[in-house]
C-alpha cells in the first residue's frame, strides 16, 4: 500500500527532541545534516504494509512515531508475530546492508511516521561517516539483543499466563519510563497477542479477563492499566 503523504522537510530530524534518545539517529552537525536531505518522510495509515518478506530491499526505514508489527508467513500460510517496532527502530537494516530480500513483513498497527533512506544512498552515507557506522552497529546490536530475550521468553516460560503478563509489564514500562502509573495503549488484536506469547486467541482473552478479575489489570477502552505488576511479575518466575 502506498504512503498517504511524502511531506518534504529536511530540517525534520535536526527539529526532533526525541533524537538524542534514539540510538541510531543522534548525529551531530553535517551527518545529521546529510541524513535529514538523503531520506524522505513518509506517513501511513493504521493496518498498511510497508514491505513483505522476500521482496527486495528499497532501503531502510527509520520509525519516527507510530507502531507496527514484523510478522513471517511459513509456506503452510501460518503467521506469526516475532516482535513490535517502535520510534528509534531501524527497519529492513539487515537486508540493506547484505543486499537480501526483507527476511519479514512490516505493517502499521497504528498511523506511523517514517523516514525510508534507499539502499545505495544509505550504504555510501555509512561508508563515509563513522558517526553513522558506529551508529548501525549499535543498532544491530540492539536487535540481536531483542531477538535473543524474545526467544528465550517463548522457550523458557513455563506458562503462557508467563508470556502473556512478560509482554504487559515490558509494554507498560516502555510507554511509562517517567511515570508512575502504568499505562499503555493495546493497539494488537488478542489473535496478534496470543502470537506474540505463543498461545492460542482464546487463552489470551481468558488470562486478560482473569487478570482484570483480579484487579491485577484495567482496561479503558483499548488502553491498559497495570495496578499489581509484582503479581504480574510473580507469573514470570
Amino acid at each position: 500500500m502506498a504512503p498517504m503523504s511524502q511531506p518534504s522537510n529536511a530540517d525534520k530530524c535536526s527539529e526532533c527532541g526525541y533524537r538524542e534518545h534514539r540510538i541510531f539517529c543522534k548525529l551531530s552537525g553535517n551527518a545529521l545534516e546529510r541524513f535529514s536531505g538523503i531520506g524522505v518522510q513518509v506517513t501511513y495509515p493504521g493496518r498498511a504494509t510497508i514491505y513483505q518478506e522476500e521482496q527486495p530491499s528499497r532501503g531502510i526505514f527509520v520509525v519516527c512515531k507510530g507502531l507496527l508489527k514484523l510478522s513471517s508467513t511459513s509456506k503452510e500460510g501460518r503467521t506469526m508475530i516475532l516482535r513490535l517496532a517502535g520510534p528509534g527502530d531501524v527497519l529492513g537494516l539487515s537486508a540493506t546492508l547484505n543486499k537480501t530480500p526483507y527476511e519479514v513483513t512490516a505493517e502499521t498497527l497504528e498511523p506511523c511516521e517514517l523516514k525510508r533512506i534507499p539502499p545505495a544512498e544509505f550504504i555510501e552515507f555509512m561508508e563515509q561517516t563513522g558517526e553513522l557506522s558506529k551508529n548501525t552497529a549499535q543498532t544491530l546490536a540492539k536487535e540481536y539483543r531483542e531477538v535473543f530475550l524474545d526467544a528465550r521468553r517463548l522457550a523458557l516460560s513455563g506458562s503462557a499466563g508467563g508470556r502473556l503478563a512478560q509482554l504487559l509489564l515490558e509494554w507498560a514500562r516502555n510507554a511509562n519510563q517517567n511515570r508512575i502509573e502504568l499505562r499503555f495503549t493495546m493497539a494488537l488484536t488478542h489473535g496478534e497477542l496470543a502470537s506474540l506469547a505463543g498461545t492460542s486467541r482464546e487463552t489470551v482473552t481468558r488470562l486478560l479477563n482473569k487478570f482484570e478479575r483480579d484487579k491485577w489489570i484495567k482496561r479503558l477502552g483499548a488502553s491498559i492499566v497495570i495496578l499489581q505488576p509484582m503479581r504480574l511479575e510473580q507469573l514470570t518466575d
